[in-house]
């Protein structure tokens, strides 16, 4: 049976052998579910509503910080039946390339970012995983 996670007027549904963690933040919320191994989903929710935008170059920015050689590319999506835009990112750490995605979009409680990545030992199991938690995500209009 998987995991439920329902709080802030965000709910989706994860593998119940994966860890969840929430926490409050000065400007709203964040929760992440880690896989047993390196793949996560990461869900911040900014009560301030700062412009998707805004919230993609600071994620962006924050990643390119750590990993020099990052690679990414625009994309425009559609999350919990919402509008959204986001990266889609690669780059390489502790010789593995690990994939990431980043989509935002405004929600009514905030402006929501959702940040998922894996590495390529793993993506086989765990992309699978991450997208179909991305694909169970609800957001309250």
């Amino acid at each position: 049976m998987p995991g439920q996670f329902d709080d802030g007027g965000v709910r989706f549904l994860f593998p119940e052998n994966w860890r969840l963690e929430r926490e409050d933040t000065g400007e709203g919320w964040t929760v992440s579910v880690q896989s047993p191994g390196t793949a996560f989903l990461l869900i911040t929710v900014n009560t301030d509503l700062p412009s998707p935008d805004a919230m993609l170059a600071t994620a962006l920015a924050a990643l390119q910080a750590e990993y020099k050689d990052l690679e990414f590319e625009d994309s425009i999506d559609s999350i919990a039946g919402l509008p959204a835009i986001g990266h889609d990112i690669r780059f390489i750490a502790l010789d593995l390339t690990n994939t990431c995605w980043t989509r935002c979009f405004y929600g009514a409680g905030g402006t929501v970012l959702v940040l998922c990545q894996c590495n390529d030992l793993e993506s086989e199991l765990n992309e699978p995983v991450l997208r179909a938690m991305c694909k169970s995500l609800e957001v309250d209009d």
